[in-house]
């Protein structure tokens, strides 16, 4: 454990050049008296590793000291290409450095780990776009990616309803959320999100940004589509849901948290074994459409026009259902009856 601990620390102080017994404390998960440890076995078995004093300060290693010393398991060179992600990275443009980075590492690796890309290749495959979506990338997504690859200051023109808008902006990062490509950026000083498929042009600028240094993309990402989430749910509606209903809302509601809030809510069940519980919605009628598919599996009890509008569409249903009915025992009969009448010709 500490030998694997010991070559992190090592590889850390390779790639950053400096860091700080706080900064690799949080790396490697463990605490700055650890790390004190370790940087002195480092330096007794004649790595050199220096430590700058002062605020500024930290660990480094001196003379451009390098180590071919990887350690790299198979698990792990084919997680590595299973990284590539070669569709979006080709739809950014960046298909070519990919490619040149992976022939890179494979002709770093082993003998006995070069089969890594053919097998990663043969067992995982990513597929972005969700069904029915078009494949082809947003027209102005490469000069996008290029931007936030440079931090380069950009003019977008982009479509809003039935109008177009210009919005100058950094461009922190790209997201690919379910085959749709999105743009955060800093307009002014708020962080906005756009849908690079709305983009109707990109006006580079030879400015750059200053980006702060603890943004990070991910978790933005993560805090904003939640908070979009939530925002969706206006209103609340109170039911009723036998066992199949309370299993089926998983597949209707508006978002995960509405379904598990309604779990929470749940209480009962009575003598039946329904459920009575809160369920968060985007709106009446889309409540409506969405509570339709449970059918006789789920009874609104509020609100009243939510209520009224299931009753309609249900007596509608109904009257539907029996005349159909009524008209196909009346073409039973009838054919019956014709029936009867040629075999009473042919005697």
């Amino acid at each position: 454990m500490r030998a694997s601990r010991l070559i992190s620390l090592l590889l850390l102080l390779q790639a950053r050049e400096m860091m700080t017994a706080a900064e690799l404390a949080r790396e490697l998960e463990v605490s700055e008296r650890t790390v004190y440890r370790d940087v002195l076995a480092l330096s007794a078995a004649g790595v050199p590793v220096y430590a700058d004093r002062g605020r500024a300060g930290g660990y480094r290693l001196l003379g451009g000291y390098r180590t071919r010393l990887t350690g790299m398991t198979r698990d792990e060179a084919e997680a590595l290409f299973l990284a590539g992600l070669p569709g979006p990275a080709g739809d950014m443009g960046l298909a070519d450095a990919v490619a040149a980075a992976e022939l890179k590492v494979l002709a770093a690796l082993p003998p006995s780990l070069r089969d890594a890309p053919a097998r990663t290749g043969q067992r995982f495959h990513l597929d972005v776009p969700g069904w029915y979506r078009q494949t082809a990338p947003p027209p102005w997504l490469a000069e996008l990616a290029g931007a936030v690859w440079r931090d380069g200051v950009v003019t977008i023109h982009y479509r809003r309803g039935d109008r177009e808008v210009t919005r100058r902006v950094c461009p922190y990062g790209l997201v690919l959320k379910s085959g749709i490509w999105y743009l955060v950026g800093r307009v002014g000083e708020d962080l906005r999100t756009y849908r690079v498929d709305r983009v109707t042009a990109v006006e580079p600028h030879e400015e750059t940004f200053d980006r702060e240094p603890g943004f990070d993309l991910a978790d933005h990402w993560r805090a904003q589509a939640e908070s979009f989430l939530r925002s969706m749910l206006r209103a609340e509606v109170t039911l009723r849901l036998s066992p199949t209903g309370l299993r089926q809302l998983r597949h209707l509601a508006d978002t995960p948290f509405g379904y598990e809030e309604a779990v929470a809510a749940a209480t009962g069940p009575d003598g039946q074994g329904w459920v009575t519980t809160r369920l968060p919605v985007e709106s009446v009628e889309v409540a409506y459409t969405q509570l339709l598919g449970l059918g006789p599996e789920a009874e609104v009890l509020d609100p009243p026009e939510l209520r009224a509008l299931l009753a309609d569409a249900a007596t509608r249903a109904a009257a539907l259902y029996a005349a159909s009915a009524s008209d196909a025992d009346t073409a039973v009969t009838d054919s019956g009856g014709n029936a009867g009448d040629r075999r009473d010709g042919q005697r």
